[in-house]
């Protein structure tokens, strides 16, 4: 192993046989360290006879971390991590501040690897999800019978947990398996149903991965337009038939950012989201009760990362970063918001907006004629009783302009 330079944090993979499970070359590199960081438990595990310093992660970890580093620039810093540094843990947060080429990484064998091997599930049947620093409501987006998912857990409370929510969403004939201590000593096993560990939670080690063998009924679906009845709402609902219009022109892309602007219910938001664990959003809702719904929503459909954004368009857009897409279901007529979405919108962005109003059509017509784009007007007829026979019930026809922000225009060489 080739000694780092100065500027560069090298990070090292720890079992969970700890100090004595490292090979010698690791061993020398942390040994010869100016300073080490890393979590109490991998720091209590080193030799207590060297001269170095040794400093436990700050909490919380992102708004600490970057004074950290930069207090030790230039000197030989070690860091410790949990099996494969880059499954959920900090070498993927240290390139991101540090950038590729200043970190260097020796992995060992990941939790992930060790759950899978002990589960005998081929990779390609396991889908891996982190609840370290999230909130487990996460899980619940990966709900589908017959799905394998390993869930890295916060602590030791994580398995009753998610049992909990799994028995609220029909999933309690599900298999759970704790995996604990993997790789060491002290490895450990626990299986049970999701029902009768949620109503007699075994007690297990803070160091765990949750199996969980899914078996429930259907309860989202994987594509655009989720039953309206999936959403808690007052009425103010961007309708399933119009929010999967609406959806297949925003076009979530992973890993970009939605504005939801009258978000209502957060339905096109939380969809948004769904369609990727790495898609972000910020629903902005003036009403207050409507926002607190938007947040249980999100919840509870498996992204309670989506960020409620209480106030009023454009004034409550000024903070925002920058969308990849924006929808506008509801303030159209607001003087300057489009205007405002159109220019916020980065290079290639979706901008779709619903109106129903008179008033509101007018202004989209006036976006359409004045920049492009596509003007659509839908009407949705289900059918219902009408008296001993049944007919078909209108529901009010919606207006929907959807723009798309050139990309800049590339410039011939001299």
């Amino acid at each position: 192993m080739s000694p780092p330079s100065p500027s560069t944090v090298v990070v090292i993979g720890v079992g969970d046989d700890g100090w004595e499970g490292l090979p010698e070359p690791q061993r020398r590199t942390v040994l010869e360290a100016d300073v080490v960081l890393g979590g109490q438990r991998h720091l209590a595990m080193l030799p207590t006879d060297v001269d170095q310093l040794r400093v436990a992660w700050p909490s919380p970890l992102r708004d600490g971390l970057p004074a950290l580093l930069w207090q030790h620039d230039g000197r030989r810093v070690v860091a410790l991590a949990s099996g494969d540094p880059f499954v959920s843990g900090i070498a993927g947060t240290l390139v991101g501040l540090l950038g590729a080429e200043a970190v260097e990484v020796h992995p060992a064998v990941s939790s992930v690897a060790l759950a899978r091997a002990r589960m005998r599930w081929p990779a390609e049947t396991v889908e891996v999800v982190s609840v370290v620093g999230r909130r487990p409501e996460t899980v619940l987006r990966e709900l589908a019978p017959g799905r394998r998912l390993l869930v890295l857990s916060s602590d030791a409370t994580t398995p009753s947990v998610l049992a909990r929510l799994l028995v609220e969403r029909g999933y309690a004939g599900s298999a759970i398996s704790v995996l604990s201590h993997l790789g060491g000593e002290r490895e450990a096993r626990v299986d049970a149903t999701v029902g009768a560990w949620a109503a007699d939670p075994p007690v297990v080690p803070a160091l765990n991965v949750v199996a969980l063998d899914l078996r429930g009924p259907v309860v989202g679906s994987w594509a655009t337009g989720l039953p309206d009845d999936a959403f808690e709402h007052d009425g103010q609902l961007t309708k399933r038939d119009l929010r999967a219009a609406a959806l297949a022109r925003l076009a979530p892309q992973p890993g970009q950012l939605l504005w939801d602007v009258g978000a209502g219910a957060g339905s096109v938001g939380i969809e948004w989201m769904r369609a990727h664990p790495t898609c972000r959003t910020f629903a902005v809702e003036a009403d207050g009760t409507r926002a607190e719904r938007v947040a249980r929503n999100a919840a509870r459909l498996g992204v309670p990362g989506l960020e409620v954004v209480p106030g009023r368009a454009p004034d409550a857009l000024a903070d925002l970063p920058d969308p990849h897409a924006v929808f506008v279901g509801g303030g159209a007529t607001a003087r300057g918001l489009l205007d405002l979405c159109r220019d916020r919108l980065r290079p290639g962005g979706r901008l779709v907006v619903h109106g129903v109003t008179l008033e509101s059509e007018q202004v989209l017509a006036a976006a359409y004629a004045a920049h492009g784009g596509e003007l659509t007007r839908t009407s949705v007829e289900h059918a219902a009783a009408l008296g001993s026979f049944t007919g078909w019930t209108p529901a009010r026809a919606v207006t929907q302009w959807a723009w798309t922000k050139p990309l800049p225009t590339s410039q011939e060489p001299a």
